[in-house]
């Protein structure tokens, strides 16, 4: 068997109708993974394309309200088993982003940023990790889609900078603690990709080509760029790394 494939896993991806998210579970799937697509959106054409590519999916409607709080990442984690079987591999991917002037920011906005991108993801990685460790010689994997701005401070986005740094924060210290005992926690740092959540940057002509005049790639990334890098994270090709948080950024980080 290839060290790549995850046939016979079970993952659960959030945020997983769009973007990044939707990258990864498509190459989690083409891996052989089984995929739990969760998200506030339909599902429809993940599962379409997923489905469509001879992989194995299913949907779980999610809010990231619901499980920022350790009994709803519970439910939630438990949901997910409920549709595939005991879940392997968890990518905490689902996230927003609110743009201001710092001396702008609101406490509401603040909050609700921290809320999606750092609190849910901790407590949806503790759920994992108590149903893993509380079976003797099963192993998981847990990969938190960070971004650049952990190693970086950017502009107008306070927020989402401080969840983000926070994130790769929280993946070195899981791994600390549960690297000894089957549970491999690492990162991926996206570069400046075409999401919904950089719809508004690129639509900013200046920034937008000062950007990419920075990328040595060229380009702005693809979700499918992501998938490589998660699938070798959630495989057993990547057994001896813990904590580490991998740039996935066209080269930017290396300008």
């Amino acid at each position: 068997m290839s060290l790549f494939s995850l046939s016979g896993r079970r993952a659960l991806v959030t945020g997983a109708n769009t973007g990044i998210g939707r990258g990864i579970a498509e190459a989690l799937a083409a891996a052989g993974a089984t995929v739990v697509l969760a998200g506030r959106s339909s599902m429809d054409e993940a599962m379409a394309a997923i489905t469509a590519a001879g992989g194995q999916a299913a949907p779980l409607k999610l809010e990231l309200a619901e499980v920022t709080s350790p009994e709803g990442a519970g439910a939630a984690f438990d949901a997910a088993v409920g549709l595939v079987g005991p879940i392997d591999i968890l990518v905490n991917n689902a996230g927003i982003i609110r743009r201001a002037d710092a001396v702008d920011v609101t406490e509401a906005d603040w909050d609700a940023v921290m809320d999606s991108n750092l609190k849910s993801a901790f407590f949806l990685a503790q759920a994992l990790g108590r149903r893993v460790l509380a079976e003797p010689g099963r192993t998981g994997k847990v990969i938190n889609v960070a971004s650049l701005l952990a190693f970086q401070g950017g502009i107008r986005i306070a927020a989402y900078t401080s969840s983000k740094s926070g994130l790769a924060g929280l993946t070195r210290l899981l791994a600390c603690e549960w690297a000894g005992r089957g549970i491999n926690v690492n990162a991926i740092a996206p570069g400046y990709a075409e999401t919904n959540n950089t719809e508004a940057l690129r639509a900013d002509t200046e920034r937008s080509t000062e950007i990419l005049k920075r990328i040595p790639a060229g380009r702005w990334a693809k979700p499918a760029d992501f998938g490589g890098a998660a699938v070798f994270l959630a495989s057993e090709a990547s057994d001896y790394v813990h904590g580490a948080v991998l740039p996935v950024d066209g080269g930017w980080l290396a300008r």
